[in-house]
């Protein structure tokens, strides 16, 4: 197996995690805040959704919702899409954030689709592509980075959603 087909078997099997975690989310789990001041997605002004954050990122770094976690992968999916094999323009507040379970994830697949799509070549996995942030890494750090992020967020997601299951029962 090369280099290429196991970032797109390891890509794939995470991502298969990440979608399994989220089978049969409700809204009320998506919206939970576990805590007061919880990060999450929110309508700004009429019809326009955005969520929390900031740069560089607070620390201690806040309680997030699931919906702040499935919004936040779905995003840094497009950021690094774009930014490494797109045209470098597009900033976060630019992106379209759903405001339904839905909607995120379809949102997520769309990302996950756009970047699994960027792995072409076995060639062109040690050229330099460009982060978000301006930093030059080798495309496979990219996909590495992104499979690393979705165990990360998926662990986040699952420990949120067995916290409300455990403090929402009769």
């Amino acid at each position: 197996m090369g280099q290429r087909d196991a970032l797109l078997f390891t890509m794939d099997e995470a991502y298969t995690r990440l979608r399994d975690r989220l089978e049969g989310l409700t809204a009320k789990e998506f919206f939970w805040q576990p805590v007061k001041d919880a990060w999450t997605i929110y309508e700004d002004r009429p019809g326009h959704w955005t969520y929390h954050y900031e740069i560089p990122d607070p620390d201690p770094a806040p309680v997030t919702t699931i919906a702040w976690q499935v919004t936040h992968l779905a995003t840094t999916r497009f950021m690094y899409h774009e930014w490494a094999y797109g045209a470098a323009k597009l900033t976060f507040p630019e992106l379209v954030i759903p405001s339904s379970v839905a909607g995120a994830i379809e949102f997520l697949h769309a990302g996950y689709e756009a970047l699994r799509a960027d792995l072409k070549t076995e060639e062109d996995l040690d050229r330099q592509r460009k982060t978000n942030w301006g930093e030059m890494w080798p495309a496979w750090r990219i996909f590495t980075c992104m499979t690393d992020h979705d165990a990360l967020h998926t662990g986040m997601i699952g420990g949120l959603r067995d916290l409300y299951y455990w403090t929402h029962q009769g």
